[in-house]
């Protein structure tokens, strides 16, 4: 494996001897590796120009000590990583200028259509690898081709510094376990909010490529999608994001004593000097976007009464004794 670094198979096995052995001599390697003289003093050279072997003294029979692996390695793999990245960097704009070439010439791939759950999943992660500033995703229940906790490449872009907003249906909120991971997403920067309902499935990255399937979920099946280039149709889509973006319910999953929250966003401590818990703003997010009690308390581990009792607090903290009076504070104070 370490050959992409230019560490030949035979190289590591004799680097690997001589740090089992500590120290060791040129001879005793020959008789350790059953290999010719000659050859064992040309790897031990190269190892010690990649820095691997201590320098000795000019005396051949001298003892050779190993240096750590990670202090002569790591610069090497640092700059093998940066040219990699730079290379996938190249390749993504050398497919752009090979698709715009195409839709220049040739309407038809405006729009590429593709069949199959396998290769629906390697075309949002193949997205995902190349996003550079933002990925924008309808999340509906019950998902076609890749499921939350399966979406890796999120947390690598996040990590890159892609933004990532997210609308989910309330149903997946239902799931179990789906908070947790939505907050694991949420807690590594992703922007997440809720809506009843979305109108289809949809991944946008860059706003230079869509992701759409094709046919209703309930017609079964294997999955066909649209992957759609820089166009009108495009633009529309990112246009129903947008428009759907600004009217769904925010969930808030951090802290929110800290102020910042894990959503991007920064708030304001409300003047009437009241916040809830970290515990008070889950449920709330969950509450606001519509979620039964009985999901609400399945999502946060505790019983269907222990919901109801808080929801009753925080409507006495909000100074409302109705429950949509409760939703209008919670948006008015800012309290998720």
């Amino acid at each position: 494996m370490l050959d992409v670094i230019g560490l030949t198979p035979a190289e590591e096995e004799l680097y690997r001897c001589l740090l089992q052995l500590t120290t060791a001599r040129i001879d005793e390697l020959v008789r350790r590796l059953n290999r010719p003289r000659e050859q064992v003093v040309a790897e031990v050279e190269a190892l010690r120009a990649k820095g691997l072997v201590q320098p000795t003294d000019a005396d051949p029979d001298a003892p050779l000590r190993p240096n750590a692996p990670d202090v002569a390695l790591g610069a090497t793999l640092l700059r093998r990583q940066e040219d990699l990245e730079a290379a996938r960097h190249r390749v993504t704009q050398l497919a752009e200028e090979y698709r715009s070439g195409l839709r220049r010439h040739h309407v038809d791939h405006l729009v590429e259509v593709i069949t199959g759950t396998g290769v629906l999943r390697d075309r949002l992660r193949d997205l995902q690898n190349s996003a550079r500033t933002e990925v924008l995703w309808f999340c509906r229940a019950n998902p076609l081709a890749m499921a939350g906790p399966e979406n890796l490449e999120e947390f690598d872009a996040l990590a890159r510094g892609v933004s990532y907003r997210a609308i989910y249906e309330r149903e997946m909120l239902l799931e179990p376990g789906a908070l947790a991971d939505l907050a694991k997403g949420v807690g590594a920067g992703e922007q997440a909010r809720v809506l009843d309902r979305l109108p289809v499935r949809l991944a946008i990255v860059d706003a230079r490529t869509a992701i759409c399937p094709l046919v209703p979920d309930r017609d079964g099946g294997e999955p066909s999608a649209a992957v759609i280039g820089r166009s009108q149709l495009l633009d529309a889509l990112l246009a129903l994001f947008e428009s759907h973006w600004r009217v769904a319910t925010r969930l808030r999953l951090e802290d929110p004593l800290t102020g910042a929250g894990h959503d991007g966003s920064h708030t304001e401590r409300p003047a009437d000097g009241y916040r809830p818990d970290a515990d008070e703003a889950r449920l709330l997010s969950l509450f606001v976007a519509g979620v039964p009690d009985k999901s609400i308390a399945s999502q946060l581990g505790v019983s269907r009464r222990t919901v109801q009792r808080r929801l009753a607090d925080l409507m006495d903290a909000a100074g409302v004794d109705t429950r949509p009076g409760l939703a209008f504070q919670v948006a008015r104070r800012g309290w998720i």
